[in-house]
């Protein structure tokens, strides 16, 4: 079987194409939008242009996917400084969707720049410029966030773009997430599409301030997170930071993350299973005397 007859674009409501995953169930970005989705949810509240200003940025983009995130990252940090100096370390598990990306010409409507570097990523692996350097890691990323962090890099923005916690938990995973946070440079900003309990547990158990990013296309809002300054819980208190302080979490959302549904998923040695991780969690929930997220709901539905 080719590529184009598992890889079979899906037009999204902004004009732009996806692909739908038969192993995971899922597409690969929202049906309002996969363009939309890589700069409102990923490249735009992680801050890319704010960080642009020093002259570098460095990006994780953690399931690279058809490589939109990146591409849009790329795009706002040169705009907002062409003369910037990139480095880009993707990850990503399977080989054939960058390269079904480039070959179904999902991005034919962007500048060549943006197209000749997916195209290297996708089909070498590695790309450098005069103001680039990326490249692509083809493997579980349990295993390359763990070469990731040993090399020392230390992303500006981290992009954790994982299929959903239920079809994809291993992750989203308290263990994983540590991994990801050593890769956080100590003024970066990780951002992430899901607003899932559980996610948003793993990343304070990692250490890590939280806030909300403005609901795309849907009810539901993405997560931002960043190392806590000066003790504060939901911003910075360094008045020369360009960054923007992280949008507190509302009321509801922060009593969420008092019920079961924030029970994280655990993978202590960053090799189980899915369902081996999923029955782990539930067995936890089981077990616990948080509150159910049921009656959660029930009750902001009354205040609704």
């Amino acid at each position: 079987m080719s590529d184009s007859d598992i890889f079979l674009p899906q037009l999204t409501q902004d004009g732009s194409f996806t692909f739908f995953s038969q192993e995971f169930g899922e597409a690969y970005h929202s049906h309002y939008g996969a363009r939309q989705e890589s700069y409102l949810k990923f490249a735009l509240p992680a801050q890319v242009t704010a960080a642009a200003e020093n002259g570098i940025v460095r990006l994780l983009d953690i399931c690279y996917g058809l490589g939109y995130n990146t591409a849009a990252a790329l795009q706002v940090i040169w705009e907002a400084n062409p003369s910037c100096y990139v480095e880009v370390i993707g990850l990503e598990l399977n080989p054939a969707v960058p390269k079904a990306a480039i070959k179904e010409h999902i991005f034919h409507d962007w500048d060549y720049e943006y197209q000749e570097i997916l195209t290297q990523l996708a089909f070498n692996h590695q790309v450098q410029t005069n103001r680039l350097k990326a490249k692509l890691l083809i493997s579980d990323a349990r295993e390359s966030i763990q070469l990731v962090r040993q090399s020392g890099f230390l992303a500006d923005a981290i992009f954790l773009d994982p299929f959903s916690p239920p079809q994809c938990p291993q992750l989203w995973t308290v263990e994983f997430i540590q991994q990801v946070e050593e890769c956080l440079h100590q003024d970066g900003l990780l951002a992430t599409y899901s607003c899932a309990a559980a996610v948003r547990a793993a990343l304070l158990a990692a250490g890590l301030v939280i806030g909300s990013t403005t609901p795309i296309g849907r009810r539901t809002s993405g997560t931002i997170a960043a190392h806590s300054r000066d003790g504060e819980v939901g911003g910075w208190g360094d008045e020369e930071q360009e960054i923007t302080p992280i949008p507190p979490l509302s009321q509801k959302e922060a009593e969420h993350l008092q019920t079961r549904a924030a029970i994280p998923y655990r993978d202590p040695e960053l090799r189980d299973s899915a369902e081996v991780i999923i029955i782990r969690r539930q067995q936890e929930q089981e077990a616990s005397v948080l509150e159910p997220s049921s009656r959660w709901q029930k009750r902001w539905a009354k205040k609704t």
